[in-house]
């Protein structure tokens, strides 16, 4: 019986860091041109679904709900408009529109704006 739950009970400790959920917390430094825009989005006719865009002296990100898991896009260049990227996504928005772009499946979704606050 030791023999057996000895190394049942090393593999449990060595791998329960495994299963252990990591959360990540950014502090960013907004500046006078800085802040958080909320921002709300209706794609190809469906159900509206928030957007936050969090401005900052160096870094520019976007909050948006993929698959029901909160995704954060980072800044890229772009010729025109705005360009987030996280994994296989792309949000390229102008303007009051914007296209989500699954680069694995090719597959977009033309999106238009619906509301926008901004707070600093």
């Amino acid at each position: 019986m030791t023999r057996f739950f000895l190394p049942l009970l090393a593999l449990g400790a060595i791998s329960s860091p495994a299963f252990a959920e990591a959360t990540l917390s950014l502090s960013l430094k907004t500046g006078a041109e800085g802040g958080i825009v909320s921002a709300s989005y209706s794609c190809d006719g469906g159900a509206a679904f928030p957007v936050q865009y969090i401005n900052s002296e160096t870094n520019n990100l976007a909050l948006l709900p993929i698959d029901g898991e909160e995704r954060v896009f980072v800044n890229v260049i772009s010729g025109s408009g705005a360009r987030y990227v996280s994994g296989q996504y792309e949000w390229w928005s102008k303007g009051e529109t914007a296209t989500l772009r699954d680069e694995m499946a090719d597959t977009s979704q033309d999106c238009t704006e619906t509301a926008a606050t901004e707070s600093q």
